[in-house]
């Protein structure tokens, strides 16, 4: 789906987490799934709504039940997420960010070399 992506608020990025491992879900089987203290069931259902409203999920009836299920890939959202991210605080640009994390001990010249081979695997290298 290639829709303009709206940024979700805390809560609705929690249960658009729970929604991706799930697959499809019945809101108590999101209400499950988020971390405690879990929200009331009627505060995960206004959310669903407006998620639905933003185009994030669909759903299908079962009598008086709504299924709900994402309308957008989590790693759309995640790409979409993080070059916003990388935009806001890094001028664009990844190396900025990779840079940061090291000096910061974040990030271990180990986990950098994994990266970079990664990278170099991958098909889509630019």
């Amino acid at each position: 789906m290639k829709t303009s992506l709206k940024t979700l608020t805390k809560a609705e990025e929690e249960i658009m987490q729970a929604l991706w491992q799930l697959d499809k879900a019945f809101v108590k089987d999101i209400v499950d799934m988020l971390p405690e203290p879990k929200p009331h069931y009627n505060t995960v259902s206004t959310i669903i709504k407006i998620l639905c409203d933003k185009g994030f999920i669909g759903f299908e009836s079962f009598g008086k039940s709504n299924r709900y299920y994402p309308l957008v890939q989590k790693d759309e959202y995640s790409k979409k997420t993080m070059n916003q991210f990388v935009k806001k605080y890094f001028e664009g640009s990844f190396a900025n960010m990779l840079s940061f994390f090291a000096q910061e001990k974040d990030i271990s010249v180990k986990e950098l070399e994994a990266i970079l081979k990664e990278l170099k695997q991958s098909p889509d290298k630019k």
